[in-house]
């Protein structure tokens, strides 16, 4: 193909897409406002999207259906409008904010006592537009992709405790169990944020310090330690650690035992 050819076909394409000019503000407002800054320190954000178990389905009636896009998309992000299935008649106002969150259990099965779930929370949103029975809002913050059927609960930023000034002796007859963390994961190092069996009813209060152990199975061998962490957030019956020392790495079946 000659050079004068091939200048001929550009200027046909620039000439057909000047023909057709794309409608600029039909396209911006299937978006909602650019993500910005949240501001808030790391460790706050990690916080925010630590991982949580539930021996119940917590499940709420308040989901994402979809997103606003020409085509179907199951998985948004930061900057993405998403539909939520409800709306002005279910209490829903421009401006509210909702952590999203997902059950992720293993293999599918029930939410159980004997099979617990881990409760990710994927990010948060914010309402941008409300109609009688329906809601677009915004994703301001992901901690993973925000999927369609994730379910919502309020918003409130959780605030990053210190661990406990005291150091007692742990208390070893009375051991919990390191359970999973951040996607059912099953091995942790420092900083990580885990699940632990034990909470208000054993005890535990935010802050609360734990030792962690590893029963290496070998006869007149004393439990080895692997390293501490602490209670940031607590439940009744367990409570998200986040660790401080890690000698080796954490794993699902560990001993913790708290520090009273």
């Amino acid at each position: 193909m000659t050079s004068r050819v091939i200048g001929i076909v550009i200027l046909s394409i620039v000439t057909a897409a000047l023909a057709f000019p794309i409608d600029a503000g039909a396209r911006a407002s299937q978006r909602g406002p650019a993500p910005a800054q949240t501001g808030v320190p790391p460790d706050v954000l990690a916080m925010a999207c630590a991982p949580t178990v539930a021996f119940e389905d917590p499940q709420g009636p308040l989901r994402i259906t979809g997103g606003q896009e020409s085509f179907v998309r199951r998985m948004h992000t930061p900057g993405d409008l998403v539909t939520i299935n409800a709306g002005s008649r279910n209490g829903i106002e421009v401006g509210q904010e909702y952590f999203v969150r997902r059950v992720q259990t293993a293999g599918g099965e029930t939410v159980s006592r004997r099979t617990p779930a881990t409760i990710r929370t994927t990010g948060w949103l914010r309402v941008y537009a409300v109609d009688d029975t329906m809601s677009l809002a915004t994703i301001t913050h992901a901690c993973d992709s925000i999927d369609v059927n994730d379910y919502l609960e309020p918003f409130v930023l959780p605030a990053m405790p210190a661990a406990s000034p005291d150091r007692p002796e742990a208390q070893r007859e009375n051991y919990g169990r390191v359970m999973v963390g951040q996607d059912r994961r099953r091995s942790f190092a420092k900083d990580d944020f885990f699940s632990v069996d034990r909470g208000s009813d054993h005890g535990v209060t935010v802050g609360t310090r734990f030792v962690l152990y590893r029963d290496k199975r070998v006869d007149g061998n004393f439990l080895f330690e692997l390293g501490e962490a602490y209670a940031v957030e607590v439940r009744p019956e367990s409570s998200t650690l986040r660790i401080t020392v890690a000698l080796d790495a954490i794993q699902a079946g560990d001993y913790a035992a708290m520090r009273r």
